[in-house]
């Protein structure tokens, strides 16, 4: 008998191609099973103009399943994280978003299986985000995590005791959406005044940069920006503040509150293990970070202080890609009747 050769007895590669679809950006990688990520592509995600945010997501799947076939890889699916509600099961968005409006009701699901020939896995870039941080980051380990994610506007959500909490209809964990002030401004998702997002999202941060500086073109925020209002972003009016910029600094005071009675509500709610902070407005933040824990702590019971730790974490797009393949992952097994368990190891290396 002829021997098998050594290619032929070895185990093919194995990953999942988790995909993250934000309001400015869109990344897709492949994802081995123990959360390192073979290759990331990123792209503006409207790159070709508005309403082309789902071609462009094809685009990246076609190309990573190309590339995982020219190297050998096996993929075993596409978890896909979107920024609004999901409905998990039909692998649809179901609306409440105003960052990528060509999603709602798109059979996203089926159109990626469609192309791919794979199983797919849609919910909330968050929720995704929170497996993957459960799974091989901050939280390897944790029973009990909540994760919020703060950039163009702010996220969360929840595992308890292992489980996703998604809620009735997908909105479990929506604390971006707390009340904070109630007289605040109008939230432009949710309409409501007063929310968190209102004054923490880093879109709506920046556009009240803009409008106030046009009354007061003295800021340093318009100097930063090097003169041009349309370049103001969060970013910039963190670091105005920090130089006591009159008109950056109550915009970074009340992200300041906001944060910290969102933690206080999250602790006190939920008295989690973890509190994850993550996404584009931590670089802002992790200075305040002492001043914003001061904060929550008049909000919050002491010991369920004392006993949970907040972690404030620069994330990256490999961390978003992860989430897809976290995602994956956890629906495979609940699905097939295991309950989805935290299995911790060796952390990946961040980006």
């Amino acid at each position: 008998m002829t021997p098998r050769s050594t290619a032929t007895r070895q185990k093919k590669a194995q990953a999942i191609i988790g995909v993250d679809v934000g309001g400015t950006r869109l990344s897709g990688g492949l994802v081995t099973r123990d959360g390192n990520v073979l290759r990331v592509f990123v792209h503006p995600t409207h790159a070709h103009g508005e309403g082309t945010a789902v071609d462009q997501m094809l685009g990246v799947i076609r190309a990573l399943h190309a590339e995982a076939r020219e190297g050998g890889i096996a993929v075993e699916g596409v978890g896909v994280g979107l920024p609004g509600i999901v409905d998990v099961e039909k692998g649809v968005m179901i609306g409440d978003v105003f960052l990528v409006p060509e999603f709602t009701k798109y059979p996203v699901a089926e159109r990626i299986h469609e192309v791919t020939g794979l199983p797919v896995v849609l919910d909330n870039d968050v929720n995704a985000l929170a497996l993957a941080e459960q799974r091989w980051g901050a939280g390897r380990g944790i029973r009990s995590l909540v994760v919020l994610a703060l950039g163009s506007g702010p996220g969360g959500a929840v595992i308890l005791n292992g489980n996703l909490v998604r809620g009735r209809n997908g909105y479990g964990g929506e604390f971006g959406h707390v009340p904070v002030f109630p007289d605040g401004p109008r939230c432009l998702a949710c309409t409501s005044p007063g929310c968190a997002a209102a004054s923490l999202a880093a879109e709506m941060i920046a556009r009240q940069a803009r409008e106030a500086v046009r009354q007061h073109p003295e800021s340093q925020i318009l100097s930063l920006a090097d003169g041009n209002t349309d370049a103001v972003t969060a970013r910039t009016v963190f670091e105005a503040a920090r130089g006591g910029d009159q008109v950056a600094a109550p915009l970074v005071d009340r992200a300041c509150q906001a944060l910290a009675v969102v933690l206080g509500f999250v602790l006190n709610a939920l008295n989690p293990d973890m509190v994850v902070v993550m996404g584009g407005m931590v670089p802002s933040l992790l200075p305040l970070q002492t001043e914003i824990l001061g904060r929550a702590a008049r909000y919050v019971f002491p010991r369920v202080l004392a006993d949970a730790t907040i972690r404030f974490v620069h994330s990256s797009k490999l961390d978003t890609v992860r989430g897809g393949a976290a995602l994956f992952l956890y629906e495979s097994e609940r699905r097939h009747g295991r309950v989805p368990g935290v299995r911790p190891g060796p952390a990946p290396k961040r980006g």
